[in-house]
């Protein structure tokens, strides 16, 4: 898959989702880009769960998630964006939902997917928060009751999307990056060093990952009708 280049723009002060409600702007337009990339790379095997992770923490990955998430839906597709940050979750501050229950519950069986899995007001798009963070996010992730989690939400949606831990940081990610069907790794412009990205995509090639591509985000605006602003986390 193609690399796809974002860029920033220092007048927004918070996680924005450009995908939702700036709709028609070129910034939205190069996340439609990367569902296009992905859906190319469908011709042989169909890709239906999709981790978002990145080499280091303030890359950029959540907002990638959550506007990833926000694009296929807009295709009439059922999408699931499910927090598997279990260290530091954001996606219920993102989508400004409560995460008092959420993906730990259903794992650990407290609750039944359908009383955890929360709406937005984007009609095909659903939300599982984190919920209760573990003391043990990896062996979670890792259990054989998360791998029937998986297997069960196949079945209910078209995409489910994961944003997951960076990589290089914990081994919760590279579990993930093992079961689904493609990673997308989010770096840096200006931050994210070459060591780092080098021992990030090797991680996960060597869980047998299937890495997709990169995206570069954070770019400097240069003459472009295909730039898009990304605000730091």
């Amino acid at each position: 898959m193609a690399l796809n280049k974002f860029r920033s723009n220092k007048k927004f002060k918070k996680r924005f989702l450009l995908t939702e409600l700036e709709k028609h702007s070129p910034t939205a337009e190069q996340f439609r880009t990367l569902r296009t990339n992905m859906q190319f790379i469908q011709i042989d095997k169909r890709l239906k769960t999709i981790v978002v992770t990145s080499p280091l923490p303030g890359e950029g990955k959540s907002t990638t998630a959550a506007n990833l998430s926000i694009v296929l839906a807009q295709q009439e597709k059922r999408v699931l964006l499910i927090d598997t940050d279990l260290r530091k979750p954001s996606v219920h501050h993102t989508f400004k939902l409560s995460n008092s229950t959420g993906f730990t519950n259903v794992v650990t069986n407290q609750v039944g997917i359908k009383n955890a899995v929360k709406r937005t007001s984007l009609a095909n798009l659903f939300i599982l928060t984190s919920g209760p963070l573990p003391p043990n996010p990896s062996e979670l992730l890792a259990s054989n009751r998360m791998k029937r989690f998986l297997e069960e939400i196949k079945k209910q949606y078209d995409y489910i999307i994961f944003d997951a831990p960076p990589v290089n940081a914990v081994t919760d990610g590279l579990i993930l990056a093992s079961y689904v069907d493609g990673t997308i790794l989010v770096i840096r412009n200006g931050k994210t060093e070459i060591d780092p990205a080098k021992k990030a995509v090797n991680a996960v090639k060597k869980v047998e990952g299937n890495l997709l591509g990169a995206v570069l985000n954070d770019c400097p605006e240069v003459n472009s009708h295909y730039s898009y602003y990304y605000e730091k986390e």
